[in-house]
């Protein structure tokens, strides 16, 4: 016996009774089929609606040769009539998810002669797949015609042709088709075969957001939002902008420009501060010129500037150079020798004997150790005695 699906009949119906017919236990709890539901099993891309039977938590939902499957957290009684409370909370949003879908994918399927090849109404976003390449600015127009499609409030039709009558309707599918068909018609907008739930009207889509276009494949992938979706993310992004704006005193819409200013200081701080580094570690090294093997510390020094000043110091003093930049118990360092010989043994003897880890080839290597000052200067007094 199929299950009589309510939730064809009436996508906004929130509670129903219905009559236990068969409920047995499964990996995941218990599975009960009733004569009639209002919970949608996933299918189509759209999840599977949850809420209550008679107070039970109902997990999952499924179907499987016309039945509907509630996975259930505890049993139900057989016979008995229960009563259903759908999570209208997760409904509503996955309906106004899948019919903003719609009436996006429909709009840029009919302006650039494309198929969504892909579709997944996720948790936190929607995710469409197309087969053709779709630049932001294109996504952005069909955005905004999706948008005024949405204003329009305009009504939705849901019909069940026959097979002849198919023939005659030209509509979108991913996939053959057996059985009945259910078509979903957005007029003017997206006309697709689809087995999920959708609003009434376009107009309780309430807003698209497209969020990216990446290339993907063959063509593009887009993350999208939809609905109260939409406006929870527009309203957490406004107000992340407001607050930068405050804490560079300018105007929300002047942030990207006042960011773009910072970048610039930025960078040229950078460009300074490598200046003054390159002016230091010429005058370091000059302080070292042929004085062979040298061992030398800082306080602190930026990983590329430990090996800048172990490489300048290396050529003024003919030998080792190696710098330890840090403070007792975590140094940073850097080994070159003048004249490229290997050091790997080197490298593995400091390792061991100072709690490190690093290495290199060529005469090079970096990396750290945990070790005081006076247990890296004892190693290395070995060293040259060796």
């Amino acid at each position: 016996m199929e299950t009589e699906k309510l939730y064809y009949a009436d996508p906004f119906l929130r509670d129903f009774t219905a009559k236990v017919l068969s409920c047995d236990q499964v990996k995941l709890g218990w599975a009960a089929v009733l004569d009639r539901t209002a919970f949608y099993p996933e299918g189509g891309g759209q999840p599977a609606d949850q809420g209550t039977l008679d107070g039970v938590n109902v997990l999952d939902v499924h179907e499987k040769n016309g039945q509907v499957f509630h996975i259930c957290e505890n049993p139900v009684e057989i016979g008995e009539t229960v009563t259903g409370h759908i999570d209208w909370t997760r409904r509503f949003d996955h309906m106004q998810q899948h019919s903003g879908e719609h009436i996006l994918s429909g709009i840029l399927c009919e302006a650039y002669h494309c198929d969504n090849v892909g579709f997944h109404l996720g948790a936190d976003t929607v995710t469409i797949d197309y087969n053709t390449d779709i630049t932001w600015e294109q996504a952005l127009e069909a955005e905004r015609r999706a948008n005024d499609y949405i204003y329009a409030d305009v009504p939705i039709e849901i019909t069940y042709p026959s097979r002849e009558e198919l023939k005659s309707i030209d509509y979108r599918s991913k996939k053959e088709l057996t059985g009945q068909v259910r078509i979903v018609r957005f007029p003017g907008a997206d006309c697709c075969a689809c087995c999920g739930t959708h609003v009434l009207r376009s107009g309780q889509v309430g807003l698209i957001k497209i969020l990216s276009c990446q290339k993907f494949r063959d063509g593009v992938r887009m993350e999208i939002l939809c609905g109260r979706r939409a406006l929870d993310y527009l309203s957490k992004t406004w107000e992340q902008n407001r607050a930068v704006g405050q804490r560079l005193s300018v105007k929300i819409f002047d942030t990207a420009a006042a960011v773009e200013r910072l970048e610039a200081e930025l960078n040229d701080a950078k460009a300074r501060q490598t200046q003054l580094e390159d002016e230091l570690f010429a005058r370091v090294a000059a302080e070292q010129t042929d004085k062979g093997d040298v061992v030398l510390f800082r306080s602190s020094l930026r990983t590329d500037g430990v090996r800048k000043l172990a490489d300048a110091v290396s050529r003024a003093c003919g030998g080792l150079a190696a710098v330890f930049a840090g403070e007792d118990g975590q140094y940073q360092y850097a080994l070159i020798r003048a004249d490229g010989g290997d050091i790997s043994s080197l490298v593995k003897d400091l390792n061991t004997a100072l709690r490190g880890r690093g290495g290199g080839r060529n005469g090079f290597a970096q990396g750290f150790v945990q070790s005081g000052k006076a247990e890296i200067e004892a190693f290395f007094e070995a060293f040259r005695r060796e």
